[in-house]
């Protein structure tokens, strides 16, 4: 079993083909499992046994894999590198590994010779011997008579129940010279509760005795002497007393081998000779060998893993070592479910409340220790001896239950895990069930401990014991229960609780908002303005919105929004299935009107969907409009309506030269730099029309998008690794650089991060990221669906210790489903806590691949992955791309958004003021009528680059004013002022352009309502007539646009009475301003000539050069 383990995983791992494996197997069958052989009882079929069928065997390339069954090892020459079969065949090899297993230990009293001639003396072990016993239990005189297993162990009563079932055995006796069965296994309470359901069953069980003697009588067993001298009628014994292992082989060659039995391997399961490795029963490690599979397995891990995975594309890694192995079992034996788990005799080795022997923490030994304690040579792998880790502290010879590969530091957690300990038992003599749990003193760990008639808890006990994890719940918990944790829909939450910190909304406002009638969350946004700040509190507020709807009778839609009737993952399926490319495309599939412009929620989310799908540039005329203002420029738009520039430095590795360039841009146009919390350079303070210069620059240097801008991967952090740290385990900056060029520029649902650990110190963080990886000695952890925002979420285990080839499988899965089916603007976190099932249904579609998709999901990803382009690249070289960046398109001055103030040597923008007052602006507002107003030519068609499947838009300046002029198709074109009244950005250019199902009177019923989408807070002003349609308390003016031949021209009064409305001078955000607000300066400031909160019916001030400040110009903005 373990060699086939062995021969599967390199197999796998094995993807270069850098080796070819040729295996000999004694027996004339496949691979099968030993530790059904009580099965075999009942089908006689050795096929129902096999671990893979012979399908598998055929289908195996046989450059890769060749395989030999009734064919034994007869020598090795190590020398020659060459092994020789019984059949004559030899084979040469590189590397040789030597799984040669065990056999079962016969008693002193029957010598081999004796065993061979005397007939009805058996042993447990294979498939031959099992033939044996059904073959020698057919005979007459074997027929109704008693068999006899010695041994009270596990495989004695395997043995046991095998011969019960057999009709021609009428009795069966087990032997046992313990006072209860399972002595390695069980305390003398839960041996007692096995012992009463064997006798139960009709099986007799002797204990406190063993055999002296076998009786014959003409070369067939009669009987057995006890040690007492009593006498014991048999037909038949099987001995199951215990294994030895199988060294003939290594002995013969010269290899070094324990006494009494086992290849002398070390941590790396190197044996004395170069070359040859041992693993399974055969090994013997600090002179302890294995008869459980699970240690086995452990070692065709390690072995595997050391030959394929430490020096890989993706880095190096360090080698695994074999560390003390988990003697855990599970079993069901003579029809009792009987479990051991963790330190379960720890009671036993110390008193209640003083630990006389503690848990060993396993170290793995040095590579140098571990070579000299066997001469040993250089591996197929290198490592370095400044690589490894101290020498272990466990003695030869000392087993240590269930260690753990880790250092830690002398702290509370060690300490409570040495000192004291307590045992929690519960005994159910009626239902045969027994429990014991250990904990240390203060009940905040659990040790290990026992179960027999009930292991329903076995893997979460296991689970929690390996970890070392504080246990959340007292120990009675576990054997009384808990009740489980309903969703987080904030159930438990008062109703004054604020869950809105930007609006100080409550959750009793949004539960009088759906009993008054609210019943979509964008109604109750423009109700409550909850969601309309920072956005961090709208999965909590969604939550408790859908719980009062359920309260209240109402069905919770999960509409993408008013212009699609379907949820953002049946939009994707729909796209997909239908090969749809384009926004007009989708609208008229699957849209309510199929001539709607869409909205700011679908907008975007169609816009993901189709990079998701396509990866086509976003800045393709068909796909621009559907952008949010970061990815329509490409960067992340600030405060002032400037942006900051984040080159990709993928890992968080960058050279001397590139750190230079970084900084000489800076300079060259003023940036602002600070390293953001994911490694990276971040440049504030750029303008708009610059950013393709400074990309140009960046671009020439080797730099490229880091995609900082978009709902995509941001950053793979990590630490320094087997770089440099000397704990590093995993290259952590290999494989981040590696996932992070693999990743860059994919859109998703929401942004995603990583991070990747070299070992479980964690300097990464990679447990606070959507995906996160942290190397252990045995692989990767890999952690997912960390990092919620404002409701932060840690990472779930995913996969424990993958092979660093097998990574990005997992994540391409991961990320491909989560593109595939999360709701739109969802963390992955968000995603995983409501996902049907939670992450252990994810464990099935995406490990188990349960659903059959997984490689759909990998293919897909590379085709995405493969058509990738640097979108900063696409617009350096395309000259018609770099005009979309112009600050004005009718002019080349510039105009600042916001006064610049210096702070700690760098350039940064005036602050806001914490509160603002309401801003409605009319036409009202001007002195001159609209009578007496001009058209004036502002720009031309071409500025605008219209087209027929998607609004554009340009700023223009006239005076000291700004305006915003948009391009709808088949509705003309429309223009307002530039600047957005809420916080008096210059951006209303930037926003998306959408439509509601509203009629409007102004015109055919065709027409609808259009608005402008504030880019910077969420708030939508209506072309027509500048009213906000989700905060009554501002409002824009609109202007007219008529075009004539290739002229666009705008109905507007003289630039001086414009400019005294809204000019750049009188709006922009100064310091002083902003400080004397803040203060409480007074609530009715009224700016740049226009009565700040005034309606369109209110009193103006006049142009010119007046101040409405009363005279005051420290109180013009």
């Amino acid at each position: 079993m373990v060699g086939i383990a062995f021969i599967e995983k390199m197999l796998t791992l094995d993807e270069a083909k850098q080796y070819r494996l040729v295996t000999c197997g004694e027996e004339s069958h496949l691979a099968y499992n030993r530790v059904a052989l009580t099965d075999y009882f009942q089908h006689r079929s050795v096929e129902k046994l096999y671990l893979n069928q012979v399908e598998w065997y055929a289908q195996q390339d046989p450059e890769r894999f060749l395989f030999h069954t009734g064919e034994r090892a007869t020598s090795l020459d190590t020398v020659a590198h060459s092994v020789t079969t019984s059949k004559g065949r030899k084979i040469s090899y590189d590397y040789c590994i030597l799984a040669t297993g065990s056999e079962s230990t016969l008693p002193q009293y029957v010598s081999p010779v004796r065993a061979e001639r005397a007939r009805g003396i058996f042993v447990y072990r294979n498939i031959s011997d099992l033939d044996k016993i059904l073959s020698y239990s057919e005979q007459e005189h074997v027929k109704g008579g008693q068999a006899v297993i010695v041994g009270g162990g596990l495989i004695g009563l395997e043995a046991a129940k095998a011969v019960f079932d057999l009709e021609t055995i009428s009795e069966v006796v087990i032997i046992n010279r313990r006072v209860f069965p399972l002595s390695r296994q069980l305390d003398d309470e839960g041996g007692e509760i096995v012992l009463r359901r064997i006798e139960a069953m009709g099986v007799r069980v002797l204990t406190r005795t063993s055999v002296k003697d076998i009786i014959t009588s003409d070369g067939v067993l009669t009987g057995l002497t006890l040690s007492d001298d009593q006498y014991l009628k048999a037909e038949m014994v099987i001995h199951a007393i215990g294994i030895t292992p199988r060294d003939d082989l290594a002995r013969q060659a010269g290899l070094k081998c324990v006494e009494k039995g086992g290849i002398v391997v070390n941590d790396l399961l190197q044996t004395s000779a170069q070359d040859v490795y041992a693993i399974g029963e055969c090994a013997s490690w600090k002179g302890n060998t294995y008869g459980l599979i699970a240690p086995g397995v452990e070692m065709a891990d390690i072995l595997s893993f050391n030959f394929t995975q430490v020096k890989t594309g993706l880095g190096s890694f360090k080698p695994r070592v074999m560390n003390m192995p988990d003697l855990s079992t599970k079993l069901k034996l003579m029809g009792v479910d009987v479990a051991s788990f963790g330190d379960y005799f720890a009671d036993k080795r110390s008193a209640r409340g003083v630990l006389t022997s503690k848990v060993a923490v396993a170290e793995p030994l040095t590579r140098n220790k571990a070579e000299n304690a066997i001469d040993a040579k250089p591996t197929a792998w290198q490592i370095s001896p400044s690589e490894t880790n101290r020498s272990s502290r466990v003695k030869e010879g000392e087993v240590a239950i269930n260690t753990v590969t880790t250092e830690m530091k002398r702290g509370s957690h060690q300490t409570a895990l040495d000192g004291p300990i307590e045992c929690l038992t519960y005994r159910d003599p009626f239902s045969c069930v027994y429990k014991k749990y250990i904990f240390t003193a203060d009940g905040k760990y659990l040790l290990g401990g026992m179960m027999v008639g009930d292991t329903s808890d076995y893997v979460k006990l296991v689970s929690l014991v390996k970890k070392k994890k504080e246990l959340e719940e007292p120990p009675s918990k576990f054997i009384i229960g808990s009740g489980s944790k309903g969703p987080d829909d904030g159930a438990d939450l008062d109703d004054d609780t604020q869950i809105c910190s930007c609006h100080n909304v409550s959750k009793g406002a949004i539960s009088e908002s759906v009993k008054a009638g609210v019943t979509t969350m964008s109604d109750l946004k423009a109700k409550t303005k909850i969601g309309a700040g920072c956005g961090g509190c709208v999965p909590l507020a969604t939550n408790i919105f859908k719980a009062e709807m359920k309260k209240t009778g109402h069905a919770v839609s999960n509409h993408l929004c008013p212009h699609f009737s379907m949820a953002r993952q049946e939009l994707f399926s729909v796209v997909k299935i239908r090969k749809l490319k384009t926004f007009p495309e989708i609208m008229e599939a699957a849209g309510v009107k199929k001539d709607s412009l869409g909205c700011e929620i679908c907008k975007p989310a169609i816009g993901s969907i189709l990079s998701s799908l396509y990866n086509e540039l976003v800045l393709a005329p068909v796909h621009h409009a559907n952008q949010d203002t970061n990815d329509k420029y490409l960067a992340n738009i600030q405060r002032n309506g400037t942006f900051s520039v984040v080159p990709r430095v993928a890992g968080g590795e960058i050279t001397p030269d590139k750190l230079i360039v970084l900084g000489q841009v800076a300079n060259k146009y003023k940036l602002y730099t600070k390293i953001t919390g994911g490694q990276r350079i971040d440049l504030f303070g750029a303008h708009k029309q610059d950013l393709p210069d400074i990309w140009e620059e960046l671009v020439a240097a080797g730099f490229e998008s880091g995609h900082a801008y978009g709902k995509a991967l941001r950053t793979v952090k990590s630490c320094v690794g087997t770089s440099w740290c000397r704990y590093g385990i995993g290259d952590s900056v290999g494989m981040a650089i590696h996932l992070e060029e693999r990743y860059k520029g994919i859109r998703s649902p929401h942004k995603f991060k990583g991070g990747v650990s070299g070992c479980v110190r964690e300097c990464a963080e990679a447990q606070s990221k959507d995906f996160g990886l942290i190397a252990t000695d045995k692989g990767w952890n890999i952690f997912l669906a960390g990092n919620g925002g404002s409701n932060p979420r840690h990472a779930t285990l995913f996969a424990k210790d993958v092979p660093p080839s097998k990574v990005v499988h997992i994540l391409d899965r991961f990320l491909m489903y989560y593109i595939h089916t999360a709701d739109k603007l969802m963390r992955t976190a968000r995603w995983v806590e409501q996902f049907d099932g939670g992450i252990e249904r994810l464990k099935k579609i995406l490990l188990d691949d349960e659903l059959g998709i997984c490689a759909d999901l990998e293919r897909e990803m590379s085709e995405l992955i493969g058509s990738y382009a640097d979108e900063w690249k696409a617009v350096v070289n395309d000259p018609a791309r770099r005009r979309q960046f112009r600050q004005f398109v009718n002019t080349d001055e510039r105009r600042p958004q916001t006064e610049v103030i210096t702070e700690r040597g760098q350039e940064r923008p005036a602050d806001w003021p914490k509160r603002l007052p309401p801003t409605k602006l009319g036409e009202s507002a001007f002195v001159a009528p609209k009578s007496e107003w001009e058209w004036r030519k502002l720009a031309t068609v071409h500025d605008l680059m219209p087209t027929d499947d998607a609004t554009t838009s340009a700023a223009v300046k006239y005076g000291d004013s700004q305006l915003a002029i948009f391009h709808i198709p088949r509705r003309g074109y429309f223009a307002t002022q530039q600047m957005c009244p809420h916080k008096r950005a210059f951006v209303l250019d930037h926003g998306i352009i959408g439509d509601d199902l509203d009629g409007n009177i102004y015109v055919s019923c065709k027409c609808h309502v259009l608005s402008a989408f504030c880019p910077l807070h969420k708030r939508n002003f209506r072309l027509t007539d500048g009213k906000c349609l989700n905060d009554e308390d501002f409002s824009i003016i609109p202007f007219d646009v008529k075009q004539e031949g290739d002229d666009l021209l705008v109905l507007l009064p003289d630039s001086d009475n414009l400019d005294a409305v809204i000019g750049t001078s009188k709006w922009m955000v100064k310091q002083a301003s902003a400080e004397l607000t803040s203060r409480g300066g007074r609530e009715g400031i009224e700016i740049a000539g226009v009565g700040v909160g005034l309606s369109e019916s209110g009193s103006a001030c006049s142009g010119g050069q007046s101040s409405c400040s009363g005279g005051n110009a420290s109180l013009d903005w």
